[in-house]
């Protein structure tokens, strides 16, 4: 009877404790995605021009706290900073919420490829490839987000036209805009997310034992 009684009392122990484990790590999980969302949020003010782009084309690192939640947490914690980011900047939004949808469907393109292979076998290797495909993937996606879904937008208040002359300012030779946006916007794009790779693994290692309580 007392040996029932002793693994009944074990198999209670047991599920306590992984029901705290679980409760903590979901705290930690909410904890770290709210947090990574707001660093996001607030590097997207943190924008700048570079010389080979249109002058309403900005770059910034809104995507460096995506890829370090997918990595540090899973794929989804990327995505779900991605999306908590641009839900935020719908509050300032001057694209009616266009701008914000094709900003969220770039970053899931990015992170969660990353996150997906580095979780497969968490090597530096693996999370560097991945992130690199990511970038990738982003880039040529970015061509069919702005084809398709940004510069009709925009064409509401700026004339194809005159954006297909912003390009043609910096290289005579475009002559459409779907050009335009795999000659520019593409690289541009990789260019980005690689700028968020190479970051990322400058800082991940120091980062990832505080992002996942582990100090």
């Amino acid at each position: 009877m007392s040996e029932v009684t002793n693994t009944s009392a074990n198999t209670s122990n047991r599920e306590e404790t992984t029901q705290k484990h679980t409760t903590r790590y979901t705290a930690r999980y909410l904890t770290v995605t709210a947090m990574l969302s707001a660093v996001a949020f607030i590097l997207m003010f943190f924008d700048f021009s570079v010389p080979f782009m249109p002058s309403f084309i900005k770059m910034d690192l809104s995507d460096l706290p995506e890829l370090i939640g997918s990595f540090a947490m899973g794929p989804l914690c990327g995505v779900l900073v991605a999306l908590v980011k641009n839900l935020l900047h719908l509050t300032i939004s001057s694209t009616g919420g266009v701008g914000e949808l094709s900003n969220f469907l770039l970053g899931a393109a990015f992170v969660l490829p990353a996150g997906l292979i580095y979780r497969a076998k968490k090597t530096k290797a693996r999370a560097l490839w991945g992130a690199i495909l990511g970038a990738v993937i982003m880039g040529v996606f970015s061509v069919v987000s702005n084809n398709f879904l940004v510069y009709p937008f925009y064409y509401n208040f700026m004339a194809k036209d005159a954006i297909l002359a912003a390009y043609q300012a910096i290289l005579p030779g475009m002559k459409s805009i779907l050009q335009c946006l795999i000659c520019f916007n593409m690289p541009f794009t990789i260019i980005k997310g690689l700028l968020s790779v190479a970051i990322t693994m400058l800082v991940y290692k120091p980062l990832s034992p505080i992002l996942k309580g582990r100090q």
